[in-house]
């Protein structure tokens, strides 16, 4: 159909951007509607008494137990809360008290969580908690090699443990393909070579984007969970029971999952890519997408580019709508300062992209290795222009991946320059949760 004004969420407001009528507008691809569970706890339990490759949690815990409970950190959309209680409930059910608890934040590189944060994120006070520390070998245990080569050290608490419950959320992931199941124990509470090694698996140009991909053919997936899997051969054969979430593109509950943690999640995964890959027939000139709902920080906002990477020909356009409320996030590369310009980074990524599985890259964790990696793949296929306005200018001097513009229009104008003609153009106005299925 012929291009006109489009309208894109941005944060709890929209963006209207007037396009050229000689573009034609090839698709507006949202996300299928899921029904919403009006009561979350009602779904919790629900899921807890019809766990997936396992027995429901109360047959499993026995009262002199070590139980620990993995949630993922502040960083992500799951609703702990509202599956927290049920969880208590189980296991209270079972003869474990509160006090035999311990709470494990899944940080992976993040920073730890205050007391306080872990009691608000799970909705209870009083819990012990432990931070894993990714670079203290004081706090890990060395379980093995994975086939693929990752030495795979984990949180001794974690390790420990004769019953491990890991609550997270599976939506899609640029490198695992999707979230959720042991993506909680590997990166979650691993040490920094195993995240390291993990994450190296996909810096390769037929891999550096892996959004909603099936999970058979992501080396890194499988690696993980190998990796998480070996903590069931300890000889004390602790037992490992996931509770995940899936989320529509508002952030309301469409479904639950509990119980082994490849068999449950790929439940979970079947109803998140359902919702989340969109069909297209084959990729455009010209990508236009925006954050929501990854609108907190440019660290989740920068999805809506990796997500829809692979609806763009060789040579296009993509125009992403970053929202950032919170700014920068915790965003390793955004504090890098790049000796090279954007030319210069364009004239030297064929040889940048060998090395930097390799280098040395002070004050980076392994993930910005990878979204280095993946933004010099990103720069060679398309010209990527953003618009981010809470981003300081500072900032986005030193992200020379792509080129911050003042505006939506500036974006259209410089895009217009490269298609004076006509151009096809595909949209994705929930660009931080969708992904393309082209072809």
């Amino acid at each position: 159909m012929p291009a006109s004004s489009v309208i894109l969420p941005w944060g709890k407001e929209n963006i209207s951007m007037n396009l050229p009528d000689s573009w034609q507008i090839a698709g507006v691809l949202r996300p299928s509607s899921a029904s919403v569970i009006t009561d979350p706890e009602i779904e919790t339990y629900r899921a807890l008494s019809q766990p997936a490759g396992m027995p429901r949690l109360s047959e499993l815990a026995r009262p002199e137990m070590k139980v620990v409970i993995v949630i993922d950190d502040i960083s992500r959309p799951t609703p702990v809360a509202k599956v927290f209680p049920a969880v208590l409930g189980e296991l209270e059910r079972a003869g474990i008290p509160r006090q035999a608890l311990t709470v494990v934040p899944a940080l992976g590189l993040h920073r730890p969580m205050e007391e306080g944060e872990v009691a608000k994120r799970t909705g209870v006070d009083g819990l012990a908690v432990e931070n894993p520390d990714c670079d203290d070998p004081e706090k890990q245990v060395l379980l093995g090699t994975t086939a693929r080569g990752t030495p795979v050290w984990i949180n001794k608490t974690v390790a420990a443990a004769d019953l491990i419950i890991s609550i997270g959320c599976i939506e899609p992931h640029i490198i695992a393909s999707f979230g959720g199941g042991y993506k909680n124990i590997v990166p979650g509470v691993a040490g920094r070579a195993t995240i390291a090694h993990n994450h190296k698996l996909n810096c390769t140009p037929t891999t550096f984007n892996m959004v909603g991909q099936p999970i058979e053919r992501n080396d890194m997936r499988l690696d993980l969970e190998e990796a998480a899997g070996m903590l069931a051969k300890q000889p004390h054969h602790p037992q490992i029971f996931i509770m995940n979430t899936i989320l529509n593109h508002c952030q309301e509950v469409v479904k639950i999952v509990a119980g082994d943690p490849i068999a449950a999640h790929r439940e979970g995964v079947q109803v998140s890519a359902g919702m989340y890959g969109v069909r297209v027939k084959h990729a455009a000139d010209i990508v236009i997408t925006s954050s929501s709902p990854m609108d907190s920080d440019l660290r989740q906002g920068v999805k809506a580019l990796a997500n829809t990477i692979r609806a763009v020909k060789p040579g296009g356009v993509i125009i992403t709508l970053v929202r950032a409320e919170e700014g920068v996030g915790i965003f390793g590369l955004a504090k890098q300062k790049l000796p090279l310009g954007r030319d210069g980074l364009q004239t030297l990524a064929p040889l940048l992209v060998r090395l930097v599985p390799r280098m040395k890259l002070r004050g980076m964790g392994e993930e910005d290795r990878f979204f280095l990696y993946f933004a010099l793949q990103a720069m060679r296929r398309a010209q990527l222009l953003m618009y981010a306005p809470t981003i300081p200018a500072e900032t986005q001097k030193g992200l020379p991946f792509v080129r911050f513009t003042t505006s939506p229009e500036d974006a259209l104008a410089i895009a217009r320059k490269k298609f004076t003609g006509k151009a096809e153009v595909l949209i994705f106005p929930h660009g931080g949760i969708t992904y393309p299925e082209v072809g």
